[in-house]
This record gives C-alpha cells, sequence and structure tokens, in this order.
C-alpha cells in the first residue's frame, strides 16, 4: 500500500481514481524534491511513484445519465437551496463582495445571490469561462456529502481502501480535506502519522466547522487519535479555505501534554489558487508531506 494517499476535492466526478493518480503522484513528488532541494527534508524522503495512492470518491456525486430526477442547476437563479445559498455568500464574503447584508431571519433575495455571484466571478478563485458553472457544482457537492449519508459512507469508505499499513501522511485537498479528517477520527488505529490540509473548508463556521463528525460541540474540534502533526496551507485567495487559521479551532491544549494544533501554512498558487496541482508542487506542501513520510 501506498506511504502517502491524497484524498481529492469537488469537481472530479468525471474522473477516476487512476485518471487523477498519475498527474497527482508527479505534483506530489515535485513538491518533495523542491523542498529537499531547499534542505527542509532529505533527499530520501522523495516518494516514488508507487508509494503515492489517490482516494477517488467522485462518482458518488456522477448523475446516472438521462431521466436521473435531478434537477440541473445552471445559472444562480436556480440556487434555491438554503445551504448552497448560505455557502455562496460566506464565500463570497471571503472574495470582499457579499453583497447587502440580511437580518438574522431574512432569506437572500436573487439579487443578493447574484451579487455574490458576480463577487466570485471577479476573483482569483474562479478564472475561465465556465466558472459559474463549475461554483454551482462545488455547492451542491458540499451541500450533499453533508446532508446525504450515503455520499459521506461511499467518500469515507474510498479513503479507507486505500490507506494501508504503510501510510503515513495523508493529504486532503477542498472537500476532500474535510473527508480525510473524518476518516481519520473515525480510525484512530491507521498508521497515519502526519494530515496536510490544502485549500480547506474545515474551519467555516456552521456550514462546515459545526457539522463535523465528531461534532466539536462548544470546544475545539478533535484531534485526530495517533497523529503527530498537522499541517494546513493556503492561498491567501482562495474563497474556499475562508479561515485560513485552523489552529485555534482544533487540538488539544492543557492535561500536562504539550499541545497539539495544526500549523498554519500560507501558500502562492498564482492565479490558480485552489488547485491540487499547484497546492502539491509547493516547496511548503512538499516539506509537510516529506516529514509525513519521514515519520515511517
Amino acid at each position: 500500500m501506498a506511504r502517502a494517499v491524497v484524498v481529492h476535492g469537488v469537481g472530479q466526478e468525471y474522473l477516476g481514481r487512476r485518471t487523477l493518480h498519475g498527474p497527482v503522484a508527479a505534483a506530489l513528488a515535485d513538491g518533495v524534491e523542491l523542498a529537499a532541494g531547499a534542505g527542509d527534508v532529505p533527499a530520501s524522503a522523495v516518494p516514488a511513484v508507487e508509494d503515492v495512492d489517490v482516494a477517488f470518491y467522485g462518482d458518488a456525486f456522477r448523475s446516472a445519465g438521462a431521466k436521473s430526477g435531478r434537477t440541473a442547476v445552471r445559472t444562480v437563479g436556480d440556487l434555491t437551496d438554503p445551504y448552497e445559498q448560505e455557502l455562496l455568500l460566506a464565500m463570497a464574503e471571503a472574495a470582499g463582495g457579499a453583497g447587502e447584508r440580511r437580518g438574522p431571519t431574512k432569506a437572500p433575495t436573487p439579487r443578493v445571490l447574484q451579487q455574490a455571484m458576480n463577487a466570485l466571478l471577479r476573483s482569483p478563485f474562479l478564472p475561465g469561462p465556465v466558472a459559474e458553472r463549475f461554483l454551482l457544482g462545488v455547492l451542491r457537492q458540499v451541500r450533499r456529502y453533508f446532508g446525504e449519508e450515503k455520499v459521506r459512507a461511499r467518500a469515507l469508505d474510498a479513503v479507507a481502501s486505500r490507506v494501508g499499513p504503510d501510510t503515513t501522511v495523508l493529504v486532503g485537498h477542498s472537500l476532500g480535506s474535510v473527508v480525510a479528517y473524518e476518516a481519520l477520527c473515525a480510525h484512530p488505529e491507521w498508521p497515519v502519522r502526519h494530515l496536510v490540509t490544502l485549500g480547506s473548508p474545515l474551519g467555516m463556521p456552521s456550514l462546515v466547522f459545526d457539522r463535523l463528525r465528531p461534532a466539536p460541540g462548544d470546544g475545539p474540534g478533535r484531534w485526530p487519535e495517533g497523529l503527530t502533526g498537522w499541517t494546513n496551507l493556503a492561498d491567501r485567495h482562495d474563497v474556499v479555505a475562508s479561515v485560513k487559521q485552523l489552529a485555534p479551532l482544533f487540538g488539544t491544549v492543557g492535561g500536562g501534554v504539550p499541545p497539539r494544533v495544526p500549523r498554519d501554512v500560507p501558500v502562492d498558487n498564482g492565479w490558480k489558487v485552489h488547485d491540487l496541482l499547484r497546492h502539491l508542487t509547493a516547496r511548503e506542501t512538499g516539506a509537510a508531506i516529506g516529514e509525513g513520510l519521514r515519520a515511517g
């Protein structure tokens, strides 16, 4: 089994584990090699292709085909689900353009939602001609993960199927960071020693953080048993990682033991601020993954 397992994010429903493996394994090795060249980790930490695997769950979001019974969300005018609306507004606020403020019980108007979408379309997060359609898909997949038990179970099973006795580092990107975190909490017996989260929404209050399993309650989110390190990396323009500091939200303090909290590290991904491959090729990410590989 692989020493490093990568859990992908949203928008991968038309790909597969092997399709993703080639570019992901190469980018991960490039990042560790760059960190080794800078002296952050020894050269021996650079993994071979067979040391890297991908946990794929994108098929859980793929429609069965014609007459599937699902209503397509093609424009912001089709956005009627309250959770998806709130997630859109939260991401737009992180981009600096949430539109008009609303009262605590007032539903967002179409005008407010369109303002939020326009703010995101102007941000570095969503370049390209199909940006609006992609964002609407993001909102729906996050909502389905937290709202549909079969989808959540499929994602967690995908991670469990790839983690083996040699796996010491788990890497989660975007929604995949939520999947990776919940999978680790559910399996304290795993040999994983380092969690690396990339462009993670784990810190988003109400919409993500408060819906995690195990539930944080009134205290911090649980530190997965067995971990010796957790590195969280985010680009400053990434609206998915709207809360970029996870250290105040997760971990253990007191009780006579050294505090264990995530290490928050900023990265610069250029104009593709949320891109998985750009995250993996960053020296900072390579250093974190290399540290996890050395733990084995």
